[in-house]
């Protein structure tokens, strides 16, 4: 009898740890969502240059490192919106482009698409009884197929190539919040900022594919 209430206690206990950190999770990544507009809006406002490439990449990495090294601290807020900050940054010279070019179309539908398939997967990993563990190796491929893809193009430069590649990346990205979502859900992630960094990163790449894939095929027209 005391085993059986000491198991559900910890059951108990182990449903209260998760809705936390699911609850956490959403919560630090709408702040983050909304800042990372916000500095966005700011870049494009004031037309602030990207900043290549190379500062992308290293600011990218560099603040993700810190983010993880420091995730069970308070710095790692710090640097999860040092992260988020810097990524809207990124994004404002890269929308003001868009607009430039007559493609400015398609930041709405891509909004909408990339609002609409985060919620789509987030509430399928919520609800299924489905085992998605399987994605995790699929994530790893994809990766390594995405990665050999735009070394390719560097090289190639072919249209069609980058609109695969951005085509990957959604499905790549669609994978990473089903996955992700449902660790959180059985428990096997138990850290909300890590959780948040992931799906961040993930809706970026979304929001982004979806943007070019919806430019070209709206400039097609």
């Amino acid at each position: 009898m005391n085993d059986r209430i000491v198991n559900r206690g910890s059951a108990y206990e182990s449903v209260l740890s998760t809705n936390k950190v699911l609850r956490n999770t959403y919560f630090l990544l709408s702040l983050t969502l909304v800042w990372s507009a916000v500095v966005a809006g700011f870049a494009m406002a004031m037309n602030l240059p990207h900043p290549g490439l190379i500062i992308t990449l290293v600011g990218f990495y560099g603040l993700m490192f810190l983010t993880e090294k420091n995730r069970d601290s308070g710095l790692g807020i710090v640097f999860t919106f040092a992260l988020t900050g810097f990524m809207g940054y990124t994004l404002g010279p890269i929308l003001n482009m868009y607009i430039g070019a007559g493609m400015g179309h398609a930041i709405i539908p891509a909004l909408g698409g990339t609002a609409l398939t985060f919620m789509a997967c987030s509430a399928y990993a919520l609800t299924t009884k489905r085992d998605l563990s399987f994605l995790g190796g699929m994530i790893l491929a994809g990766f390594v197929a995405i990665v050999v893809a735009v070394i390719a193009n560097i090289f190639l430069q072919m249209p069609m190539l980058s609109l695969a590649i951005s085509g990957m990346f959604v499905l790549f990205s669609s994978a990473a919040i089903l996955l992700t979502t449902q660790n959180i859900v059985r428990g096997g992630e138990t850290n909300y900022i890590s959780a948040t960094v992931t799906l961040y990163v993930s809706i970026y790449n979304l929001f982004l594919s979806l943007l070019q894939i919806l430019g070209v095929m709206g400039g097609d027209d």
